[in-house]
């Protein structure tokens, strides 16, 4: 026998030649149908489906099959594609590499073929608790299946997944010879998954170029706005104070230079900000370390930034006892101005803002706290992202780059610490930080001790 296409139904048919069996034409005709249908089938994103479907069609044991590709994530194995099995139950499904049948011919590279049930069940007997069950419902006639040919994806030097074929219900069962065959139509198919895997890298590539750029004409819009209203006070006050037709009282041109002051300083922290991240991004963020008194900076923040407010009372609380640690003083003293100076913005309304430090076992922690409307849990964890603002819900703007918490980031994790923060909604923010006491100071203190 043979096999032929029907035009009709694009499908492979076994015909008799003169009453003998020809393999060897069998397997050729079935294998340029196959590229036909891999060739020329435009939809890429049916095509492993469409695929799968015609492996069934040519095999003729097999009553169930699916496709699963390899997701490096999570570091697992799921069907992109199936036929003949419980829906729900195969979509669940989810395997380690070396795990079951499709598992171990991932991490192999080598195509699988169990001739029986007892070896495709003993095959499949390392499966996780949760897999065992799915695959009970897979088929609901019986627990394994009769045969099985799995064979990997492979493309070029790496393995995209694997293609199994399983027979449950029919009299037949795969051969050696359904091996070889199969081996040469998942390379084929190989080919137009990894098509398709490079059509859905383009268009994810596509879809983030998009994304970046919507969000650098925001960001550009933002600092734009930031960057004009202090232009504009500077600008409206420096001109009002050169008017010769207008004698200023001492102390009114002393509050306009104040203001000027001010607003000067908002422009230099936007542009430290955007000069610090681009040192950053180029690897260039150099740390020297010294013995640093973190207390010491502490106040100088809290001394700066509380003449900028009226409505905000400051307490800082260290103990006496507070350790030497070995930070380079000045990157330290911007991320307790940044996070000070967030504490502020973000407590509007004014209160208490706190800054005390404590010591642990191997390291020293510094904790920023306010009292203002607090960041609901889904924004906490963007709270490092760069360019992110948590906004009120009244609509007020925070003027600011967006970029100091995700600097003070960069800058604590390079001493080797850690930042992190906590908030409920209506109960303020606290920001933490630390950093390791293991150092020269810490080994100064135990030589004096």
């Amino acid at each position: 026998m043979v096999f032929i296409q029907s035009k009709r139904q694009h499908r492979v048919t076994p015909i008799a030649l003169e009453g003998e069996y020809v393999p060897a034409v069998n397997q050729v005709l079935a294998i340029s149908v196959f590229a036909r249908t891999i060739a020329f089938d435009t939809n890429l994103e049916t095509l492993p489906k469409e695929g799968l479907h015609r492996l069934l069609d040519v095999f003729e044991p097999a009553d169930a099959g699916a496709l699963f590709l390899y997701q490096a994530g999570p570091d697992r194995l799921v069907a992109e594609c199936a036929h003949g099995y419980d829906t729900d139950a195969i979509s669940r499904v989810s395997l380690k590499s070396g795990e079951s049948i499709v598992g171990k011919v991932f991490q192999s590279g080598q195509a699988a073929h169990y001739a029986t049930s007892e070896q495709a069940a003993e095959a499949m007997a390392d499966a996780a608790p949760e897999n065992r069950a799915l695959f009970r419902r897979l088929m609901r006639s019986s627990e394994h299946p009769r045969s099985v040919v799995c064979v990997p994806l492979v493309c070029g030097d790496g393995t995209l997944g694997a293609v199994i074929l399983e027979n449950w219900r029919k009299p037949l069962e795969f051969t050696e010879s359904d091996l070889e065959l199969a081996r040469t139509l998942v390379g084929l198919l190989a080919l137009a998954v990894d098509r398709l895997r490079l059509a859905r890298e383009v268009s994810h590539s596509r879809q983030v170029l998009e994304e970046a750029s919507k969000l650098q004409q925001d960001i550009m819009a933002a600092l734009s706005h930031d960057m004009r209203t202090p232009l504009a006070s500077i600008k409206g006050y420096a001109s009002a104070l050169l008017l010769d037709d207008v004698q200023w009282e001492e102390q009114t041109a002393r509050e306009y230079l104040e203001i000027i002051g001010e607003e000067s300083d908002k422009l230099s922290e936007i542009t430290a900000d955007l000069l610090e991240t681009s040192m950053i991004d180029a690897g260039q963020l150099e740390i020297e370390k010294e013995p640093t008194l973190l207390a010491h900076l502490v106040q100088e923040v809290v001394d700066d930034l509380s003449r900028r407010t009226d409505v905000h009372r400051f307490l800082v609380s260290f103990p006496p006892d507070f350790p030497v640690v070995d930070a380079d003083s000045g990157r330290m003293r911007r991320v307790l101005f940044n996070l000070v100076d967030n504490a502020v913005k973000y407590s509007p309304g004014g209160g208490l803002v706190v800054v005390r430090g404590w010591v642990s076992e191997d390291e020293v922690v510094v904790c920023v706290a306010d009292q203002g409307q607090g960041i609901a849990p889904e924004h906490l964890n963007r709270l490092f992202e760069r360019f992110f603002r948590v906004k009120f819900a009244s609509g007020q703007h925070v003027v600011g780059s967006g970029l100091g918490l995700p600097i003070a980031h960069s800058i604590v994790e390079a001493h080797g610490g850690r930042i992190w923060a906590e908030s409920e909604l209506g109960e303020g923010t606290a920001m933490y930080f630390t950093l390791p006491r293991a150092g020269l100071s810490q080994g100064a203190e135990t030589a004096e001790d």
